[in-house]
């Protein structure tokens, strides 16, 4: 039995754009869903969300027992630790996790110690795990020396600093791509709250040009539709363009909206049952 391919992985060593969806509802029911919508990747995030290593095994589950909507395969998951630290990439890996998104990685050193937190001795500092749910159980025998061939290691630029020191960060052997933290950056930049500043743009689309130039894949979450086809056509390779949480709030707001601007007595009636 060998290791599971990693189609997220082969995708972007191919060139082949993904898209995704951002999952910020850390729920296994949640997660099925967004899964079975048809994206080619969905971003499980534990840095902004109050979820832990048991409830993202469960979630990694659920996307695993999604039914694709139109498509012919899975889809592919994302774990997004919530700090680019050996335990907690140790820990994400061990229950399953094949591909991982680091954040705030500062410099070539920092990129660096996430891939040798993702390699077992000699080449890194994973610790082994005997009989763990990524090895299948122990039922994967050639687990130790064939995992690393199917992990994905994504690190986050979401800094000036970052940006300065992009191209090492992008040379570091073992990093499949770099994502790119609009929001972090914008602020970084000094235009907080404004990944849309002509500057911040400017900035996003020179580090997709360098992160191609250099052989690796470029990512970002772009939920404004007109920019992340504009990102795409310069080259981003992962690209969330979705956002559960968004869609959730955004969607029950204009229902909410609709029925209050019509002042709708019934509405309100069930209301105040």
């Amino acid at each position: 039995m060998p290791v599971p391919a990693n189609l997220f992985k082969r995708a972007l060593a191919a060139k082949v754009p993904q898209i995704g969806l951002w999952s910020t509802l850390p729920d296994p029911y949640v997660s099925e869903i967004v899964a079975g919508a048809g994206f080619d990747w969905v971003l499980l995030d534990t840095e902004h969300t109050p979820t832990d290593v048991p409830r993202m095994l469960q979630q990694l589950r659920a996307v695993t027992a999604a039914v694709p909507a139109e498509t012919t395969r899975g889809t592919s998951a994302v774990v997004r630790p919530d700090w680019n630290d050996a335990v907690l990439i140790k820990r994400y890996l061990d229950i399953g996790a094949q591909s991982l998104l680091l954040p705030f990685v500062q410099n070539a050193d920092e990129a660096n110690a996430a891939v040798l937190a993702t390699r077992y001795a000699p080449q890194g500092i994973r610790g082994m795990g005997g009989s763990m749910r990524a090895s299948n159980f122990g039922r994967i025998r050639d687990y130790v020396g064939s995992a690393q061939d199917e992990l994905c290691v994504l690190v986050q630029v979401e800094t000036r600093e970052a940006l300065n020191n992009l191209e090492a960060i992008v040379d570091v052997d073992g990093v499949d791509g770099v994502f790119i933290g609009p929001a972090d950056l914008s602020a970084s930049l000094g235009h907080p709250g404004d990944p849309g500043h002509p500057e911040v743009r400017g900035a996003i689309d020179d580090a997709i040009r360098r992160i191609r130039a250099r052989g690796k894949a470029p990512g970002i979450l772009m939920l404004d539709e007109a920019r992340a086809r504009e990102c795409l056509a310069l080259g981003a390779l992962f690209v969330a363009v979705a956002m559960d949480l968004q869609v959730l709030a955004r969607g029950v707001d204009a229902a909410a909206a609709r029925f209050a601007a019509r002042g709708d007595a019934a509405a309100v009636g069930a209301i105040a049952y």
